[in-house]
């Protein structure tokens, strides 16, 4: 037997496994990409450009946002399935990629199709109306709805998300009709407010900065409990209307990525949550850190997961 083929063949794998490795262990080495599900001006979107900014310092190359809105925030996982696992395509995950499995046919799996990394904060859900609208207090608006079925519009960042969620779940506590519009993202739908186009919208931290400029009213939040940035605002179950919605954000990366580029980015992101910058923009949006390293993050992923299907069945949103 010529065993000279066989050598060459084992020496060639050799050292394409040796070149992997070198590559993971030099991994950055050129500019990476974080895809954000929702249009420039959101809160998610400012978040994101914070931490990448932040990323941008511990990994020594550049971390560059690429703005993908529309799908109920799942455009960043879909995202995935076509990137190539070495670390320099990620996405931005909202909760709604668990969510939207259940609500239509996707081309995607939360669970098989990612590697998640890190998540790193949890924002809030805020019920709000324009600071000229008869709405005072949650009450006012549910009241409005009772009187006028079908008459109460609120606007959020798009179908399925985590604020059309709390709408659903605010208008099937209370027995009301409300009417949903979805946008693109929170700063189309705090537009939409100010102009008058809707009623009341529901959205995230960034109506901190229009609520301290006295041009929207916040009227109750889906918390468990006041956050201090918005201790002055009612919680919907304070209320009496049981409408908490947990909404961690995080990244991940397709699915293979390996471990020594996981360990690498979930550093960074850990370390993002130190860098002054990155608290300074998140305590100016009342955003609380939530971070969470790449295995527990997973964990989550999947029990969010198969805690998603009840919330759609029960609220119909897969009707």
């Amino acid at each position: 037997m010529n065993r000279r083929p066989v050598l060459l063949a084992l020496s060639g794998l050799l050292g394409l496994a040796a070149m992997t490795a070198n590559a993971q262990q030099d991994y950055p080495t050129r500019p990476i990409t974080l895809v954000v599900p929702y249009a420039p001006g959101g809160t998610t979107d400012i978040l994101g450009r914070a931490f990448a900014q932040s990323m941008s310092k511990t990994l020594k190359q550049p971390v560059v946002v690429e703005n993908k809105p529309g799908a109920g925030g799942t455009q960043s996982v879909l995202d995935m399935r076509n990137t190539k696992p070495d670390g320099y395509r990620l996405a931005l995950i909202p909760v709604s990629v668990f969510r939207q499995p259940y609500v239509q046919k996707v081309q995607y799996d939360p669970i098989s199709d990612l590697t998640y990394v890190a998540s790193f904060s949890a924002y809030d859900f805020i019920l709000a109306a324009a600071a000229d609208s008869p709405y005072k207090t949650l009450q006012d608006l549910v009241a409005d709805a009772r009187k006028n079925p079908g008459s109460v519009e609120y606007g959020t960042p798009g179908k399925n998300t985590g604020n059309h969620v709390a709408g659903a779940l605010l208008a099937k506590a209370a027995g009301i009709k409300l009417i949903h519009i979805p946008f693109k993202g929170d700063s189309e739908a705090i537009n939409a407010l100010l102009a008058g186009h809707i009623k009341a919208a529901i959205l995230t931290n960034g109506v901190l900065t229009f609520m301290d400029a006295g041009k929207v009213r916040a009227l109750a939040i889906a918390a468990d409990s006041r956050p201090a940035a918005f201790a002055k605002v009612p919680t919907f179950k304070e209320a009496g209307y049981d409408v908490v919605i947990p909404s961690p954000l995080g990244i991940a990366g397709p699915k293979g990525l390996p471990e020594p580029i996981v360990a690498k980015l979930d550093a960074a992101v850990k370390a993002a949550l130190d860098d002054p910058e990155v608290k300074k923009t998140m305590a100016n949006y009342g955003v609380r850190s939530d971070y969470r390293d790449h295995k527990a993050y997973a964990e989550f992923a999947r029990k969010a997961f198969a805690e998603e299907k009840d919330i759609v069945t029960g609220l119909g949103l897969n009707e």
